[in-house]
């Protein structure tokens, strides 16, 4: 599977379009503290769960994760599973971004963790659910169990299963070795690309890689759980799998590296991962904007209490700026003080609120803080998950 990483002198372009997604991201994090508006973090984890799911061609719609998240399924079998892999999808990324504060970088490219990351999605499901359908043949997909068969994707014949462990460890030496900074960026984007070449699992190596890469960005501080190359990657598809593909491909001739595969297209593919990447937060930059959010808040009050008529009012706009401004919970008295209201109007317009998921508080007299529902998308952060503003 060599190259592991392009060869020094073709590394420059790339290491200054890392720097300044490093840069970028720095911003971007800094602005939002570990742990602040987890409304927004519990819906952005299920926005990378649906587009890394429709990536497979498993993925289910946005109301349909919403009402498993209520322990609501379908009565059809196959979306109730994909209601299910939706749901352990989003676990397995609040386990990782959990415990990346607490792993050494030899951790987090550990082919151990790789197992466990494996491990941690496909255990949630239930044994029907990891049964596999490959043509006559019946097996079981077994988490956090390396194949012990030969198999091809496309034109890729991946490793003997018997070559796994050692071409897990040198993936892992390669990567985990380099150091901090810009070439951990060029790591992370080649190591998903061979990961994917290694192809160590029965299934779920897709989904495996891409929390991978959430994990890698994640430990480096850089996204802090607020953006993810996934939703880039679903919305480039038909480029994500032609990249993936071109460079399995083997070397081009002399002026194509030195190793087995292609040097150019493993460029190619980390040019793609580093523009994804770069878009995913200057998006999420603009979105997160103090002004313009008080603007979209404003249009999302205005239409609940001319359109839905569930008792909110256009008066919470100044509170519910401040609980994102501020990125805290405030105590229920001094949130109904803001409101600028009558205790018993103020009391109403906490419970109205709280029923429409405009607010959440963990208990009926606890501090209260902002909540971002899938109805409010389309107003909150527009183009952000289109199909759930749907």
């Amino acid at each position: 599977m060599e190259p592991l990483l392009p060869s020094e002198h073709r590394l420059g372009p790339l290491l200054e379009r890392a720097h300044d997604l490093i840069r970028h991201a720095d911003r971007l994090a800094s602005w939002c503290p570990t742990g602040a508006l987890p409304s927004l973090r519990q819906m952005l984890r299920a926005m990378n769960s649906y587009y890394s799911n429709r990536i497979e061609g498993q993925h289910t719609l946005p109301l349909e994760i919403e009402q498993a998240l209520r322990n609501d399924y379908a009565l059809d079998a196959d979306k109730a599973r994909r209601q299910r892999l939706a749901l352990s999808h989003m676990a397995t990324e609040n386990q990782l971004e959990c415990l990346w504060p607490q792993w050494t970088n030899a951790q987090v490219w550990s082919p151990q963790t790789v197992q466990d990351i494996h491990q941690d999605l496909f255990a949630r499901l239930t044994d029907q659910d990891r049964i596999q359908h490959k043509g006559a043949d019946i097996q079981v997909l077994i988490p956090g169990a390396m194949r012990t068969a030969q198999v091809s994707v496309g034109r890729h014949a991946a490793p003997d299963a018997a070559a796994l462990p050692a071409f897990m460890d040198r993936w892992s030496k390669v990567y985990g070795q380099v150091r901090r900074g810009e070439m951990q960026i060029l790591a992370m984007a080649a190591a998903h690309q061979r990961l994917a070449w290694i192809h160590p699992f029965l299934d779920g190596n897709g989904r495996v890689a891409r929390l991978h890469s959430h994990l890698v960005l994640g430990h480096m501080g850089l996204t802090n759980g607020l953006w993810s190359p996934l939703r880039g990657f679903a919305r480039t598809q038909e480029t994500y799998y032609a990249r993936l593909a071109a460079a399995d491909e083997p070397r081009a001739g002399d002026l194509d590296g030195r190793g087995n595969l292609s040097e150019s297209a493993l460029i190619a593919w980390m040019d793609y991962v580093l523009d994804v990447c770069s878009d995913q937060v200057a998006f999420m930059r603009e979105l997160l904007s103090l002004e313009d959010m008080k603007g979209r808040m404003a249009a999302c009050l205005a239409y609940e209490e001319q359109v839905v008529g569930g008792g909110v009012r256009s008066t919470s706009l100044r509170a519910l700026h401040y609980l994102f401004a501020a990125q805290t919970e405030l105590d229920r008295a001094d949130f109904k003080a803001m409101l600028g209201l009558g205790d018993r109007l103020a009391t109403a317009q906490v419970s109205a609120l709280l029923k429409r998921g405009l607010l959440e508080s963990d208990s009926p007299y606890g501090k209260v803080r902002l909540g971002v529902p899938q109805h409010a998308l389309r107003f909150y952060f527009p183009r952000l998950w289109p199909e759930a503003e749907a």
